[in-house]
C-alpha cells in the first residue's frame, strides 16, 4: 500500500503479495480492526492512521541509535551533523548532533522540508530515475527560499546529474542565506537515508570539501554496515 501511494483493491494486495485472497482478506481485516489499515467507501484500502505512531516512533528511535556515530562526524569535522531520510515528497529530518561553535546551524528534529533546496534531498533525488523526479518537483513546486534556491526542474535534474558522478550534494544558501550543507547517501538504507553536515559559509569552505567528503562517506559506510 505504500509504495502504491494510493487505494488499493484486495486483488492487486493479492497479486503484489503472492497470498491467495482469503489469506490476504484475513490479514487486511486484522489491520483495519486494530487502525493500521482503513477502508475506503471504494472498498479499496489505504493506510491507517495508526501508522503515523508508529512512524514517529520509529523515527526517534532511529534518531537515537544513529547520534553516536554523528557525534564523531561532529567530532572530526567540527560542524553540526544531520540525518534525514526521504518520506513521500518530503525531507524528515531524524537526527542532529549540534556543532561545538557559538554560532552553528540547529535544524529540530522531525521538520519537514521539500526536497529541491537541501543537500541531504538532493544526493537523494539523485538515486531515483529522472521521470520520478521530475514527476516529484510537479507535484510539490520549487519555491525559493533564497535567491539561490533553484527553482526550474532542467536546472535540478541538470544538478543531480553531477551529484551522482561526485557522489555528494551541497546546498549553497538555498535554503538559508549564508549557510552551506554537504550530504552523502546511506548506501543500502531500506528507507532512502542521508547524512550532512552544515554550518556559516565561512567556516565550511570549498577547500575543506576534500575532508567534509569522505568523513561523511565513512560514516555512511558506518551506518550502512550496521543497517545491514
Amino acid at each position: 500500500m505504500a509504495d502504491a501511494g494510493r487505494e488499493v483493491p484486495l486483488s492487486e494486495l493479492a497479486k503484489l503479495s503472492g497470498l491467495p485472497m482469503p489469506t490476504i482478506y484475513r490479514l487486511v481485516r486484522t489491520m483495519v480492526n486494530r487502525g493500521y489499515v482503513r477502508q475506503e467507501q471504494s472498498r479499496q484500502y489505504a493506510l491507517g492512521p495508526r501508522l503515523i505512531r508508529l512512524g514517529e516512533t520509529a523515527g526517534k528511535l532511529v534518531g537515537a541509535w544513529a547520534r553516536p556515530h554523528l557525534s564523531r562526524l561532529v567530532d572530526e569535522i567540527g560542524e553540526t551533523a544531520n540525518m534525514a531520510m526521504l518520506d513521500g515528497d518530503e525531507i524528515v529530518y531524524v537526527a542532529q548532533i549540534p556543532s561545538k561553535h557559538s554560532m552553528r546551524m540547529f535544524t529540530e528534529v522531525g521538520r519537514r522540508v521539500l526536497p529541491h533546496s537541501t543537500a541531504v534531498g538532493k544526493v537523494l533525488l539523485a538515486q531515483l530515475p529522472e521521470r520520478q523526479v521530475t514527476e516529484l518537483l510537479r507535484r510539490t513546486g520549487m519555491p525559493a527560499h533564497t535567491e539561490h534556491t533553484i527553482t526550474t526542474p532542467a536546472a535540478f535534474v541538470e544538478q543531480l546529474a553531477a551529484i551522482r558522478e561526485q557522489g555528494y550534494a551541497v546546498d549553497d544558501g538555498e535554503q538559508e542565506l549564508g549557510v552551506r550543507c554537504i550530504a552523502v547517501a546511506v548506501p543500502g538504507a531500506p528507507t532512502m537515508t542521508a547524512i550532512s553536515i552544515s554550518g556559516p559559509a565561512a567556516r565550511v569552505s570549498e577547500d575543506r570539501y576534500g575532508e567534509v567528503v569522505p568523513a561523511l562517506k565513512g560514516i555512511a559506510a558506518e551506518l550502512s554496515a550496521a543497517l545491514g
